[in-house]
């Protein structure tokens, strides 16, 4: 592990380092010589993520005012939503500051705008927890201390808006939390201030683990993280960085995009399918719905299974989604035609299951229990398709 030091965002000489080292935290305290203000924290943030560490920086200043005097909350302002575009939909930590009676601004950038004074002085840590704004240089220099920010992931690998969709769809296994500086160029290229020790925590169940899972397993660390770096005034000069995290297959995570949630039937595998499911949950995909006309097929759930024995496509399809009391140990399959990324119409097999169908990939299959036909609510899978396809290849 390479350790630095800076004096503020200037290099200085090395400090002599400290003297725990908790087993899950890799951190370093300067113990009494790490002394600060009162702090007047602007947290800006906006998901549930960010929720949590508002909370626990909120409780820590009421369990210790000496360390924290006051928390205003940044958010972004709500946008519009819904099929008329009249209801406008708020994010999140909106309601958290609302609830703990703190002190609110929205803003959609940082333009024209300067640090609020919160009783009647100035802002002077800004704590940034999953905001999506970058915090420009002006801002951060208008604050004593600068600023930090919380990242669900052992930085540099998984730098980016989306590390816990990222990591799902990676097939990780371990996961870990950064506490950084604001850097005042880029996201997520700050002094790392703490983070968690390598190789990170487990994550529960990890082939089954949903975002929501990873989510709520990890931003409870994440806000302890914060809060334990706050207690021990790691952003009060000289700073030190003990980043570790050492890698030659760095990931990044970038910005989840609608295109991301399109199944590619033919250049995925089961599991990279699953795993898109687990982080992204509804993916989709064009089907043909006659010779003409193509309709998205949402699923809504994903379930790997062994492939089933398939008898050739001419042979009369013996299961019933009604009764489903035929032999199910071959079943005749079927197909669906559908459109990849590329534009190009393809068949993929399936076969039924009761009210379920099982999707073919490869030497694997997708086993799926309900589909939303475009414009329809959710329904039987198996149903969705009989009633939908006068056309198969």
């Amino acid at each position: 592990m390479t350790t630095r030091i800076f004096m503020g965002y200037v290099p200085s000489r090395p400090v002599k380092r400290c003297l725990f080292q908790c087993p899950q935290i890799n951190r370093y305290s300067l113990h009494s010589t790490k002394v600060s203000k009162p702090l007047r924290i602007l947290f800006c943030g906006s998901d549930e993520f960010s929720c949590e560490s508002l909370r626990a920086v909120h409780a820590e200043k009421i369990a210790n005012p000496q360390l924290i005097s006051s928390v205003d909350v940044l958010c972004r302002p709500g946008k519009r939503s819904g099929r008329s575009m009249t209801r406008i939909r708020e994010v999140p930590i909106k309601a958290v500051a609302q609830e703990l009676n703190l002190p609110i601004y929205e803003r959609d950038t940082f333009r024209g705008w300067d640090l609020p004074r919160s009783q009647n002085a100035s802002i002077n840590l800004i704590i940034a927890v999953s905001f999506g704004l970058f915090v420009p240089p002006r801002i951060l220099k208008s604050a004593e201390y600068g600023g930090l920010n919380v990242h669900p992931s052992l930085l540099p690998n998984f730098r980016g808006p989306a590390p816990l969709q990222h990591m799902i769809m990676a097939g990780e296994k371990k996961i870990g939390v950064t506490l950084q500086t604001l850097d005042d160029k880029s996201f997520d290229h700050g002094l790392i201030l703490s983070q968690t020790s390598s190789p990170g925590l487990p994550i529960p169940n990890p082939d089954h683990c949903t975002y929501n899972g990873l989510l709520s397993f990890i931003k409870p660390k994440a806000a302890e993280l914060l809060v334990q770096g706050l207690r021990e005034r790691v952003f009060v000069p000289p700073l030190l960085d003990v980043g570790h995290y050492e890698s030659k297959d760095l990931k990044h995570a970038p910005k989840i995009k609608p295109e991301d949630r399109r199944i590619d039937w033919y250049g995925m595998d089961a599991i990279t399918i699953h795993r898109r499911h687990l982080a992204l949950q509804r993916l989709w995909c064009t089907i043909f719905t006659n010779k003409t006309s193509e309709k998205r097929i949402i699923f809504e759930d994903f379930e790997i299974v062994p492939a089933p024995n398939i008898s050739p496509p001419d042979k009369p399809n013996n299961t019933d989604p009604e009764t489903d009391e035929s032999d199910t140990s071959k079943c005749s399959q079927r197909s669906m035609l559908f459109r990849t990324p590329e534009g190009v119409q393809k068949s993929i097999p399936y076969v039924v299951d009761g009210e379920a169908i099982i999707i073919v990939v490869g030497n694997e299959a997708l086993r799926v229990q309900r589909i939303t036909l475009e414009g329809q609510k959710p329904k039987p899978a198996s149903r969705v398709l009989a009633d939908s396809l006068t056309y198969v290849s």
